[in-house]
């Protein structure tokens, strides 16, 4: 179990890695920042002041290092060494713990990845995403939660009435679920319930988790999840309820489901204590993948209904050329991605020692 862990760690590793080095070759090959910022009648000297700034004057290979650095959780970085080797404190790049002093200016310390600052607002690049996070999560939590309800109890319709209309209908649905882009359920889905029958459903193109309101503050406003909650989890339903009926169709083929039939057990006795059960299993392993997934997904939801999560924040810093932002937002969701993913399969593995073996 130990070797199948650290496999998979160090297959996390390498994805993050791969990443990594994309992201900044992908953005670092780019015009300059400085000049798209500034414009193009921009004076040389403003732009080289601003590329120093940004550390631009330096050569790739030396920007990559010293991004590795940042990132890293064990660095060499340039604190004022103090008397004592092992202390905690506070830096511009945030929380550090000094581990081993290197000279009079440079020691080895255990920190949070510094993802470097936003070239409009100047925060750190963490604050800004950490912000967001919640409201991603919210938005991708819901989604599977709701995809996850209605695709079961469809599929399940759907193969008891197997050969139906409902059934055929129910296919065809799901087929047109999962082909349709996120993007274009959403419009299509605020355009109908926000503004053609705005007037039964009471429901807003945009909105947030939470609402500004000019006596209490910050109010919490779970109207504006719902919209954004059917766009995203339209896709993962159909293909939720496409799982659950084939696996349903499979498990009420089985003796044991004739053989309760036949001794006179009730119906819907015969379904939930044994066929559903067992028709879950591949569901659910199903659900679990697809919630990394929808992290990701949420970033054309987000801005169609200007959603504060990760998405929207990294959808407007593309607008305003402010790539550490962006950078920062496609290496943690990567990272939560890959997080994920290293955990389901260790939760197999303790559940299948067949999976292990596989090492």
């Amino acid at each position: 179990m130990i070797a199948f862990i650290a496999q998979r760690l160090l297959q996390g590793f390498f994805v993050l890695f791969g990443v990594v080095v994309i992201i900044f070759l992908l953005f670092n090959v780019m015009p300059d920042p400085a000049r798209m910022m500034l414009g193009q009648r921009a004076d040389g000297a403003s732009v080289d002041a601003i590329n120093k700034d940004l550390g631009r004057d330096q050569s790739i290979t030396k920007r990559f290092l010293l991004y590795l650095n940042d990132l890293s959780p064990i660095s060499i970085n340039n604190y004022k060494t103090e008397a004592s080797a092992i202390f905690i404190n506070q830096s511009k790049y945030g929380t550090y713990l000094s581990l081993l002093p290197l000279s009079s200016d440079k020691k080895v310390v255990l920190k949070t990845p510094y993802l470097r600052r936003s070239y409009q607002s100047k925060k750190r690049v963490a604050e800004i995403l950490i912000e967001a996070l919640p409201g991603t999560a919210v938005l991708a939590f819901s989604s599977m939660l709701f995809a996850t309800i209605i695709g079961i109890i469809l599929g399940i319709i759907a193969a008891l009435k197997k050969n139906t209309l409902y059934d055929r209908f129910a296919l065809v649905l799901s087929g047109l679920g999962t082909a349709a882009p996120s993007f274009f359920v959403g419009i299509l889905i605020a355009w109908i319930f926000a503004i053609v029958l705005h007037q039964f459903t009471g429901l807003n193109w945009t909105g947030s988790l939470y609402r500004i309101d000019p006596f209490e503050g910050e109010v919490l406003d779970l109207k504006n999840l719902i919209l954004p909650t059917i766009a995203l989890g339209i896709r993962p339903l159909s293909i939720v309820m496409q799982l659950s009926r084939s696996s349903m169709l499979d498990v009420l083929s089985q003796d044991y489901i004739r053989t309760a039939t036949a001794k006179g057990l009730i119906p819907y006795k015969v379904i939930l204590q044994h066929a559903l059960k067992n028709a879950l299993n591949p569901v659910l392993t199903a659900v679990s993948g697809w919630l990394a997934s929808l992290l990701a997904g949420a970033f054309f939801v987000e801005t169609i209904f200007s959603w504060h999560g990760i998405g929207k924040v990294t959808v407007d810093a593309l607008g305003t050329y402010d790539f550490p932002v962006v950078m920062g937002a496609v290496i943690l969701i990567a990272a939560i991605f890959v997080i994920i993913n290293i955990l389901l399969d260790i939760i197999y593995g303790l559940l299948d020692p067949r999976i292990r073996l596989q090492v």
